[in-house]
């Protein structure tokens, strides 16, 4: 197969909006210096900007609770996070979530950290929270720069495992929300409804609109997982019931009910499986690439759902690759996925048209100054068909072509978790056996031959099933 790209053809803007946030596991894991850490060579690595997590309201943040009959605000854990997240140049992307046990109207609960998941008993109650916890923020930290924070309004309402209550009591709870916010300043910014599976967008606008209830951002989550397969199919048969651009599909539609609106997706992943091997493999990388690219134009953040393993939804896993959410293994060290924001990160933000097309392989072309980039996917779901390809790329409009050079992401290249597999599979690791497999993730630049003719070009290579490379090519 052949891909043809004018490097001289007008280019389209090119924003890195899936840069704009990254998921987290709960408020409290981001008071752990390993955490913290990690997020912070998140942020200088793959250029994220803001962090979402649930539970800042939680009884394990202490913000919220009832003593001798009387209720105690105590923001100072939250404080320390968000103090962290500003002293690395980062900001949160407040969910704000879940129902501090003083105000819940019953005892449902969510997750190993007992996140309550019950409408408040008093909505006015709820409100003075709000008010008061982002009063207290715009007066630490000024308006200035909380108004450039997002408010998102709980998570995941539309599921009855994170919310109790009814639509009507969502948006009876958003509209408080939204009231408390607007009080404290106008100037910032709340949104929602936070839903699953693309779900409400259209009932909350015209709820917020019908009602004259202010919203400044919609915020969704999807997963390639969702409403496939069979009731009871694990999460290999699910994907292999999806669609190849499910998810592309999902955005265009959010985005037309969403209208003028900026979309957010808070969340989404290869998979909404907390133990998901392939969230650990090279499968995980060309998914993402071959998802973020298609989102372009339609979102104004797509963030990540996570950034690290360190997370305890289920209860908090020991073994080094587990198949978790995170870019990042408990020990710090990159996967594969990790290792595809960072291809993500050095594009340009000019992308070029790029004509052929093809069942397994995508090709795409960015540039900046006098560096091309050319970033290529040959992903398929599980189950279907897939093999290794011999990719053509031809360039027009390069007349003086300079240094070259290939990184690549696949069974054999940046893969820490089959090294991993090699050592024996240990159950914990060594300071030692760390480096090796930081080593081992690593992505290589390895020289690249080219071909050029007559004002063109050419690039051939061989693509490996679920293997991403991306080429570097100066031009002088």
């Amino acid at each position: 197969m052949t891909f043809i790209c004018d490097t001289g053809s007008a280019t389209k803007i090119f924003p890195h909006f899936w840069e704009h946030t990254v998921g987290s596991c709960h408020a409290t894991m981001a008071l752990r210096a390993d955490w913290q850490k990690q997020l912070l060579r998140c942020h200088i690595e793959l250029g994220f900007k803001y962090v979402r997590f649930h539970g800042i309201l939680s009884d394990d943040m202490g913000t919220l609770v009832c003593e001798n009959d009387q209720l105690v605000y105590s923001f100072f854990n939250a404080d320390q996070v968000c103090d962290f997240l500003l002293s690395i140049g980062m900001r949160p992307f407040v969910e704000l979530s879940f129902m501090p046990t003083a105000l819940s109207s019953g005892d449902k609960i969510v997750f190993h950290y007992k996140g309550n998941v019950t409408p408040p008993k008093d909505y006015n109650q709820w409100e003075t929270l709000i008010y008061k916890l982002a009063q207290h923020w715009v007066t630490r930290y000024g308006i200035a720069e909380v108004s450039a924070w997002f408010f998102e309004v709980w998570n995941e309402p539309n599921l009855s495992v994170f919310w109790t209550g009814s639509q009507a009591d969502y948006f009876l709870l958003y509209r408080h929300t939204a009231g408390a916010i607007k009080k404290v300043n106008p100037a910032l910014q709340v949104g929602g409804p936070a839903t699953a599976d693309n779900s409400w967008v259209g009932d909350f606008l015209n709820f917020c609109d019908q009602n004259n209830v202010p919203v400044d951002f919609i915020s969704t989550h999807h997963y390639p997982t969702d409403d496939f397969g069979q009731p009871g199919d694990d999460t290999i048969a699910q994907l292999a019931a999806s669609r190849r651009n499910a998810l592309r599909d999902e955005v265009e539609e959010t985005k037309k009910q969403a209208g003028d609106k900026p979309v957010y997706y808070t969340e989404w992943c290869t998979s909404s499986n907390p133990f998901d091997d392939l969230h650990d493999m090279p499968y995980a990388a060309a998914f993402i690439i071959k998802t973020v690219t298609e989102a372009q134009g339609y979102v104004n953040g797509y963030s990540y759902w996570t950034f690290s393993d360190i997370f305890e939804e289920n209860y908090f896993s020991s073994i080094p690759f587990h198949g978790g959410f995170g870019l990042l293994n408990i020990y710090g060290i990159p996967k594969p996925a990790y290792r595809a924001f960072q291809l993500l990160h050095g594009l340009g933000e000019e992308i070029l048209p790029v004509s052929g097309t093809h069942e397994t392989v995508d090709a795409w072309i960015t540039k900046k100054n006098r560096v091309v980039k050319i970033l290529i996917t040959n992903w398929a779901l599980p189950r279907h068909p897939l093999k290794t390809e011999t990719v053509t790329i031809r360039l027009g409009g390069i007349k003086n072509p300079g240094s070259c050079f290939i990184e690549r992401i696949d069974d054999n290249h940046a893969n820490a978790r089959q090294a991993w597999i090699d050592m024996g599979q240990p159950g914990s690791l060594t300071p030692a056996q760390v480096m090796a497999l930081e080593l081992a993730s690593a992505m290589v630049k390895e020289p690249f031959e080219l071909k050029y003719e007559q004002g063109a070009v050419f690039i051939e290579l061989s693509m490996p099933p679920q293997g991403s490379a991306c080429i570097t090519l100066a031009t002088v």
